[in-house]
Protein backbone atom coordinates (compact mmCIF):
# COMPACT_ATOMS: atom_id res chain seq x y z
CA UNK A 1 0.00 0.00 0.00
CA UNK A 2 1.41 3.55 -0.98
CA UNK A 3 1.63 5.09 2.06
CA UNK A 4 0.75 8.97 2.30
CA UNK A 5 4.26 10.40 1.83
CA UNK A 6 4.27 8.78 -1.73
CA UNK A 7 1.23 10.73 -2.59
CA UNK A 8 2.75 13.90 -1.15
CA UNK A 9 5.28 12.99 -3.76
CA UNK A 10 3.03 12.77 -6.61
CA UNK A 11 1.96 15.59 -7.28
CA UNK A 12 2.34 16.66 -5.73
CA UNK A 13 -1.26 14.90 -6.23
CA UNK A 14 1.95 13.69 -7.44
CA UNK A 15 4.91 17.21 -11.25
CA UNK A 16 8.58 16.63 -14.80
CA UNK A 17 9.27 19.71 -17.03
CA UNK A 18 7.69 19.83 -19.87
CA UNK A 19 9.61 23.70 -20.86
CA UNK A 20 12.65 24.67 -18.78
CA UNK A 21 11.36 26.40 -15.52
CA UNK A 22 11.15 30.05 -15.71
CA UNK A 23 12.25 32.45 -12.84
CA UNK A 24 9.42 33.95 -11.16
CA UNK A 25 6.78 31.79 -12.48
CA UNK A 26 2.78 32.95 -12.72
CA UNK A 27 2.27 29.82 -10.39
CA UNK A 28 4.65 30.55 -7.64
CA UNK A 29 3.10 30.61 -4.36
CA UNK A 30 1.55 27.78 -1.90
CA UNK A 31 -0.76 25.49 -3.47
CA UNK A 32 -3.40 22.93 -1.82
CA UNK A 33 -3.37 19.29 -3.44
CA UNK A 34 -6.30 16.19 -2.64
CA UNK A 35 -5.22 12.97 -4.31
CA UNK A 36 -7.84 10.50 -4.57
CA UNK A 37 -7.22 7.01 -5.71
CA UNK A 38 -9.39 5.71 -8.65
CA UNK A 39 -7.57 2.03 -9.16
CA UNK A 40 -6.02 0.15 -6.59
CA UNK A 41 -5.46 -0.63 -2.74
CA UNK A 42 -4.07 3.18 -2.16
CA UNK A 43 -5.51 5.66 1.15
CA UNK A 44 -8.88 6.60 -0.80
CA UNK A 45 -7.79 10.11 -0.51
CA UNK A 46 -4.99 12.29 0.74
CA UNK A 47 -4.24 16.14 1.29
CA UNK A 48 -0.96 18.15 1.78
CA UNK A 49 0.54 21.40 0.17
CA UNK A 50 3.43 21.76 -1.72
CA UNK A 51 5.57 25.14 -2.58
CA UNK A 52 6.07 26.06 -5.84
CA UNK A 53 8.97 28.99 -6.45
CA UNK A 54 10.66 30.04 -9.95
CA UNK A 55 8.24 26.97 -11.66
CA UNK A 56 9.91 24.54 -9.11
CA UNK A 57 7.59 22.63 -6.83
CA UNK A 58 8.72 21.34 -3.80
CA UNK A 59 7.63 19.77 -0.73
CA UNK A 60 9.40 20.27 2.79
CA UNK A 61 9.47 16.32 3.82
CA UNK A 62 10.33 14.58 0.42
CA UNK A 63 13.95 14.35 -0.48
CA UNK A 64 13.63 12.43 -3.76
CA UNK A 65 11.24 14.59 -5.26
CA UNK A 66 11.23 16.25 -8.69
CA UNK A 67 8.46 18.43 -9.83
CA UNK A 68 7.96 21.96 -12.49
CA UNK A 69 5.63 23.85 -13.69
CA UNK A 70 5.90 25.22 -17.64
CA UNK A 71 5.26 28.28 -18.58
CA UNK A 72 2.25 26.70 -20.22
CA UNK A 73 0.94 25.47 -16.53
CA UNK A 74 1.81 21.85 -17.69
CA UNK A 75 3.02 19.70 -14.62
CA UNK A 76 4.86 17.23 -13.89
CA UNK A 77 6.16 15.66 -10.86
CA UNK A 78 7.94 12.28 -9.21
CA UNK A 79 8.84 10.81 -6.16
CA UNK A 80 10.63 7.43 -5.09
CA UNK A 81 10.51 6.66 -1.14
CA UNK A 82 12.06 3.21 -0.39
CA UNK A 83 10.52 0.60 -2.87
CA UNK A 84 7.32 3.16 -3.67
CA UNK A 85 7.36 5.06 -6.85
CA UNK A 86 4.94 7.50 -8.07
CA UNK A 87 4.55 10.18 -10.75
CA UNK A 88 1.86 12.49 -11.90
CA UNK A 89 1.54 15.53 -14.53
CA UNK A 90 -1.56 18.00 -15.35
CA UNK A 91 -2.49 21.58 -15.49
CA UNK A 92 -2.40 24.56 -13.50
CA UNK A 93 -4.22 27.50 -14.28
CA UNK A 94 -4.20 31.13 -11.89
CA UNK A 95 -6.12 29.72 -8.74
CA UNK A 96 -6.60 25.86 -9.65
CA UNK A 97 -5.61 22.62 -11.49
CA UNK A 98 -5.98 18.93 -12.49
CA UNK A 99 -4.00 15.95 -13.14
CA UNK A 100 -3.83 12.30 -12.78
CA UNK A 101 -1.11 10.47 -11.19
CA UNK A 102 0.00 6.61 -11.37
CA UNK A 103 2.42 4.45 -8.78
CA UNK A 104 3.23 1.56 -6.96
CA UNK A 105 4.62 -0.01 -3.72
CA UNK A 106 6.07 -3.08 -4.39
CA UNK A 107 4.29 -4.78 -6.62
CA UNK A 108 1.11 -2.63 -5.95
CA UNK A 109 -0.21 -0.45 -8.29
CA UNK A 110 -2.56 2.40 -7.87
CA UNK A 111 -3.51 5.25 -9.79
CA UNK A 112 -6.19 8.27 -9.76
CA UNK A 113 -7.05 11.83 -9.97
CA UNK A 114 -5.35 15.18 -8.25
CA UNK A 115 -6.93 18.20 -8.01
CA UNK A 116 -4.80 21.88 -6.68
CA UNK A 117 -6.38 25.41 -5.21
CA UNK A 118 -4.00 28.24 -4.98
CA UNK A 119 -3.54 29.78 -0.72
Amino acid sequence: MIKPLLFSATVAGCLALTSVAQASSAYDGSWDLIFVTQRGACDPTYNFAVNISNGIVTHPNLVRFSGYVARSGAVRASVTVHDKYASGSGRLATSSGRGTWSGHSGSARCSGYWTAQRN
